[in-house]
């Protein structure tokens, strides 16, 4: 890869991150690691107002990242960006790793 493709990468790099740099949309879109979820309970697992909630949707759609399915009045988000759900699976892995069981014999 010559440093035009890399720099070309880097700035790709740094967009996805500084799309994901902010606690709250981080705290959204670990909510949609595992499945997608209505708006409205989105709002209430992020304990967000829906319009501060949707500011950061919009954002957050604009870069491609979340992706909406309509069923009836309720919007469902879910994650939409491969490299997004990469980056979220390190940072659960270093910061929320699950506690591993230790059974006695």
């Amino acid at each position: 890869m010559n440093i035009h493709e890399l720099e070309n990468k880097a700035e790709m790099a740094a967009g996805l991150l500084t799309s994901m740099a902010n606690a709250k949309r981080l705290l959204v879109l670990c909510q949609l690691l595992d499945r997608e979820v209505p708006v409205g309970e989105l709002a209430e697992r992020v304990g967000l107002s829906q319009s501060a909630l949707s500011q950061h949707l919009a954002k957050l759609r604009a870069k491609g990242l979340v992706a909406t399915r309509r069923d009836g009045q309720t919007i469902y988000y879910r994650l939409a960006s491969p490299e997004a759900h990469a980056v979220l699976e390190s940072l659960h892995a270093i910061f929320c790793p699950r506690e591993i069981e230790v059974v006695e014999s």
